[in-house]
Parts: C-alpha cells; sequence; structure tokens
C-alpha cells in the first residue's frame, strides 16, 4: 500500500471516529490490530503542537513520532521490528474496511 493511500485512509478514519482529549485543543483516534497472540495500535493525535502517533506493541508504549513525513519513514523499521504484529497492507486495509 502506498503512502498517499495510508494518509488518506488514516485521515478518513481520524476524522470519523476522533476524540476530544478534553480540553477540545486536542483530538486523538485509534486503530488496534491482533495477530498471532499480540496486538499493535497506532494513535493519531492532533494538538495545537502538531501531528503525533503514538505507537504501542502488546499494549505497551514503544514510541512516539511527530508528523506524517516521520511516520511515513517509520513504516519500514516498524514492520521489521514489530512483525508478525504490524504489517502495514493488513494494518490500514482493516483500518479501511471501519469506513
Amino acid at each position: 500500500m502506498d503512502e498517499t493511500r495510508i494518509v488518506e485512509i488514516f485521515e478518513a478514519f481520524f476524522e470519523k471516529y476522533k476524540k476530544t482529549e478534553g480540553d477540545r485543543s486536542s483530538w486523538s483516534a485509534h486503530w488496534t490490530v491482533y495477530n498471532q497472540g499480540h496486538s499493535f495500535e497506532i494513535n493519531l493525535t492532533k494538538c495545537p503542537k502538531g501531528t503525533r502517533f503514538k505507537i504501542f506493541c502488546d499494549k505497551s508504549k514503544i514510541e512516539e513520532i511527530e508528523g506524517w513525513e516521520a511516520f511515513l519513514a517509520s513504516l519500514d523499521r516498524l514492520e521489521k521490528t514489530h512483525a508478525p504484529a504490524f504489517e502495514r497492507g493488513d494494518f490500514f486495509t482493516q483500518m479501511q474496511e471501519m469506513l
């Protein structure tokens, strides 16, 4: 799946499922997949500081990435490090199905 399509899917998912972080200045939406006994979650947050991605594997936060460019650049590394829990094609295809 190409990067443009990933952004389109995640942005549409965000718009449909976003929830406020309390003060209505920060909004977030997350998606979790389960694969072979593992979970992998990406939380997209938009706030005054910008766009942030919080990454969780097996319910533990493993990193936080700032901005779309850095997030997209990290996908290959995330796939290699967190397989079989994360596979981008499967992750974003499942997210798209919820739209």
